[in-house]
């Protein structure tokens, strides 16, 4: 097994996350990291089970002396997403991700790092064998499916655990304490469309947008990057009016929760408007990359001639397509009044994709209100339905309430301040997180999320603070070793 990270501190940690890295674990394939798990609970006797929807929990009794303190249940999920460079050969079924150091950081080589929520993951197991620490009872709970449809959570049964508090490790931000999360559902539209022949005047052309930094829906969708459907969007909305192109075939995007780096289309226009075109796609890329010059500096607009593609998608199907497409909200409606530094409500288009006679548009709404949720579902499905749509919405999860009179959050704040002399961050996230759903599953929990320093999760630039590692741990040891008694 490669040691790249051995020598970094806290080295139990660095060893269990460099293992994890060794192990295919992308979402909905979480078989393998799985045996891992429960192989290494019982290597050290611990008690383990792995429920029906795949989830492992792991229990530990209190040590003695530390039977009065509640029983703390440190939460993450096995699953990663799996985002690569476009010159990156890596297959996430098999190939392990291949981590490094660069400087202050852990990254990984053209791929996701999987830190989101590996270092979560390895964190809770190194604390169930560190034979040093002092503690109460303690279980994990660690979740399949978070990243894609939070699968694991919504198959969560009642009466599986003992403890009282909840310590979510899968937050991104070193020194901050949420205590809230939105929620979000999925959105699915399909329209259908007729293939058609070529114009025999026509030249084809291949578009695509790429370069982008992407990232995560949820944490960097306030940065405003640039969405990849979006800008091929534009394009082909303005070329489909001024020259008179016709769409053969569109694809973007590859995950719902992954701001979409890249996009293509397959086109073709008429003989007499070729240099027009062209002439066209050179002035827009040359505005749309100074419009994103400072968040998507990279940007790439490449309109390079291809083969004639079989067939065209229908003159009508292209026309709704391209309005909806345009029409569609994205990136974040709105902040939180009262955090104005949060987002509250906001739609990632995703996914475009035609296929076999259907185009297929998939997105991820979230907000942190309920009902703005629901307007925004509306407007989508509004907004589809004209084009001649079907719209189904599912996956629906809540948001987390925060709760600002939280025992273990004036404990974590106490100890925090104890530790490092300033108070910690309170904050609530416009990323999902599990604990909504198992809040309603588990009243009873008093919950917490907190981690490590991690940026741009859920794509290539994925990288981990080395230094924020070591004072997430040592904050996860204390804040276990003062938990409320009961």
């Amino acid at each position: 097994m490669p040691n790249v990270l051995k020598g970094l501190k806290p080295e139990k940690v660095w060893e269990i996350f460099e293992d994890i890295c060794q192990i295919p674990h992308q979402s909905k394939k979480e078989e393998k990291i799985g045996e891992y798990v429960v192989n290494f609970a019982k290597q050290h006797n611990l008690n383990v089970s792995v429920d029906e929807v795949g989830n492992v929990i792991i229990s530990k009794p209190a040590c003695s002396g530390m039977e009065n303190r509640k029983g703390i249940i440190m939460q993450g999920h096995l699953d990663m997403v799996p985002q690569k460079n476009n010159d990156t050969v890596h297959n996430f079924d098999t190939d392990p991700i291949k981590p490094r150091i660069d400087g202050e950081w852990v990254k990984a080589t053209g791929t996701t790092l999987g830190a989101d929520n590996g270092i979560g993951l390895a964190a809770a197991l190194a604390v169930m064998i560190d034979p040093s620490l002092k503690h109460g009872y303690l279980e994990c709970l660690l979740t399949t499916d978070e990243e894609t449809g939070m699968g694991g959570a919504f198959g969560l049964k009642p009466g599986l655990f003992k403890g009282d508090i909840l310590l979510n490790l899968d937050s991104e931000e070193e020194g901050e304490l949420c205590i809230g999360c939105a929620g979000g559902i999925n959105a699915t539209a399909k329209l259908k469309y007729s293939e058609v022949a070529v114009p025999s005047n026509s030249v084809a052309y291949k578009v695509e947008v790429k370069g982008l930094k992407g990232g995560h829906s949820g944490v960097d969708i306030k940065l405003g990057r640039a969405n990849a459907n979006k800008i091929l969007t534009r394009f082909l909305w303005h070329s489909a009016k001024k020259w008179n192109l016709k769409l053969s075939s569109i694809e973007g995007g590859s995950l719902r929760n992954a701001i979409p780096r890249e996009a293509s289309a397959v086109v073709v226009v008429p003989q007499e408007n070729v240099a027009k075109f062209e002439e066209c796609a050179k002035k827009f890329y040359e505005k749309i990359k100074h419009e994103f010059y400072s968040v998507d500096p990279e940007l790439l607009l490449n309109v390079e001639k291809t083969a004639t593609p079989l067939f065209l998608i229908d003159e009508k199907a292209q026309s709704n397509l391209l309005n909806a497409l345009y029409a569609c909200p994205n990136g974040y409606m709105s902040m939180n009044p009262d955090m104005p530094e949060v987002v509250q409500t906001s739609n990632n288009m995703a996914i475009v994709k035609s296929e076999n006679g259907i185009i297929t548009v998939m997105c991820l709404l979230r907000s942190s209100l309920e009902f703005s949720k629901e307007d925004l579902a509306n407007m989508i499905e509004s907004v589809f339905t004209l084009a001649g749509a079907e719209v189904v919405f599912e996956g629906s999860y809540p948001g987390w309430t925060p709760n600002v009179h939280s025992p273990i959050l004036t404990t974590m704040k106490e100890t925090y301040k104890k530790m490092y002399g300033k108070e910690p961050i309170v904050n609530v996230i416009h990323a999902g997180l599990e604990c909504g759903l198992l809040g309603g599953v588990y009243p009873n929990w008093d919950m917490i999320s907190f981690g490590p320093t991690i940026c741009f999760p859920h794509s290539p630039d994925e990288k981990v603070e080395i230094s924020s590692v070591q004072k997430f741990w040592d904050y996860l040891i204390e804040t276990i070793k003062n938990a409320p008694l009961k």
